[in-house]
């Protein structure tokens, strides 16, 4: 269990686009602004572990038309986040993005965010510490992944916030929102790098 409990860490800490949607909005907004965010990927998280659990996320990953109609609209989705960071507090004529997504945007982000179906099916399908007991198991994976999942990213969006604090000029400010947002971006490109550069599929 403390095996399982180290690979949880490990893998929800590193950089994805959760947490690093997570420390850009605390940058761009302040904590408390990006905190129903962060709920919406809690929600998400969750929904998509539920789907691995019951097997639902194996049966539509397994289609490949759907697979990469869900790659699309990740990379879609992330590139959209990554505007809302880079121009957090600006008037565009596309967007004007005086404040982060609420929750739907966190529970969307999720619900197409590779790096959480290949975590979660990772956690629940390996680290097998229960066998004679599978419901005991999958119960408890659950409860310790979100004792891990909820500290983590409040503490990515604390560190994000942590800039916010320091009431930078706007021109730093800036700077720092657009270097969030390549930070996005390189995910992106190792998403599509994963998906279709590495002969993997």
């Amino acid at each position: 269990m403390l095996t399982f409990a180290l690979a949880v860490v490990l893998l929800i800490i590193t950089p994805g686009p959760g947490v690093l949607s997570t420390a850009g909005f605390g940058a761009a907004y302040g904590f408390s602004p990006s905190l129903r965010y962060v709920l919406g990927l809690f929600l998400g998280t969750n929904m998509v572990l539920l789907a691995v659990i019951s097997g639902l996320a194996a049966v539509v990953l397994a289609i490949p038309w759907l697979r990469w109609v869900l790659m699309t609209a990740s990379v879609g989705y992330l590139i959209y986040l990554a505007a809302r960071i880079a121009l957090a507090g600006s008037r565009i004529a596309f967007m004007e993005a005086q404040s982060p997504p609420g929750v739907m945007g966190g529970v969307l982000l999720q619900a197409i965010n590779p790096k959480a179906y290949a975590v979660n099916t990772s956690l629940i399908t390996g680290f097998n510490y229960a066998p004679e007991n599978l419901a005991f198991e999958v119960a408890t994976k659950v409860l310790i992944m979100n004792a891990i999942w909820i500290p983590i990213h409040l503490a990515w969006l604390w560190a994000g916030a942590s800039l916010h604090r320091l009431d930078l000029a706007p021109a730093t400010q800036r700077r720092i929102n657009f270097a969030m947002a390549a930070a996005m971006l390189a995910v992106v490109a190792l998403a599509i790098w994963s998906a279709f550069g590495s002969g993997t599929g």
